[in-house]
């Protein structure tokens, strides 16, 4: 799960970039969520309803990101659970990332006071959007990660489970095989 892996014979130069990239995305989500979560208890240490969900969005960022890293570190055998497990946390998190910073931005006075904070309120306002902020980052971070990996699931499709990678081109039988058939599909 680290960056200092080398790549294997069997995996691609730019497989090994991807895979780097992604894990790179996913340790700025984490950064980037639990920076979010201490700037909403700095509003109010024991949070309100919304501040709850807010931290809870936050808490499911954190969960996508360490799902990414497992889903790139597993082997074969169970990756397709983590994968599935990481693109749904993914796009539910920056559906819901996207429309808070969006609330933030829009509203901040009204959101600041949904979350009953009891900084002054000049303050609340740069830190709330010190958040929204982030809340723009993770969003953008997150749509990079899905991308990423769709090509990672792609690459390890293509590579093949066992190593073996699938051939690349069209031809889809020997030509023995074809001989057998009527002039017209000889091609």
């Amino acid at each position: 799960m680290g960056f200092n892996q080398q790549p294997s014979s069997a995996v691609t130069e730019s497989h090994y970039h991807t895979h780097k990239v992604f894990l790179f995305c996913n340790y700025i989500l984490l950064g980037a969520a639990s920076s979010c979560i201490f700037l909403t208890l700095s509003l109010r240490l024991l949070p309100s309803i919304c501040g709850f969900f807010l931290i809870l969005l936050h808490v499911f960022t954190i969960a996508g990101a360490v799902t990414g890293c497992a889903a790139a570190a597993a082997a074969s055998g169970g990756a397709s659970r983590w994968y599935a497990a990481h693109m749904v946390t993914t796009v539910l998190t920056a559906i819901f990332q996207g429309s808070v910073s969006v609330l933030i931005f829009t509203r901040t006075s009204d959101f600041l006071g949904n979350l009953h904070s009891y900084v002054r309120e000049e303050d609340g306002t740069v830190i709330l959007k010190l958040a929204g902020g982030l809340s723009i980052l993770i969003f953008c971070l997150e749509w990079v990660v899905m991308i990423l990996a769709f090509f990672l699931k792609y690459y390890a499709y293509v590579e093949g489970g066992d190593g073996t990678v699938m051939k690349r081109s069209a031809k889809v039988q020997q030509e023995e095989d074809l001989k057998d058939w009527p002039w017209p599909f000889q091609v």
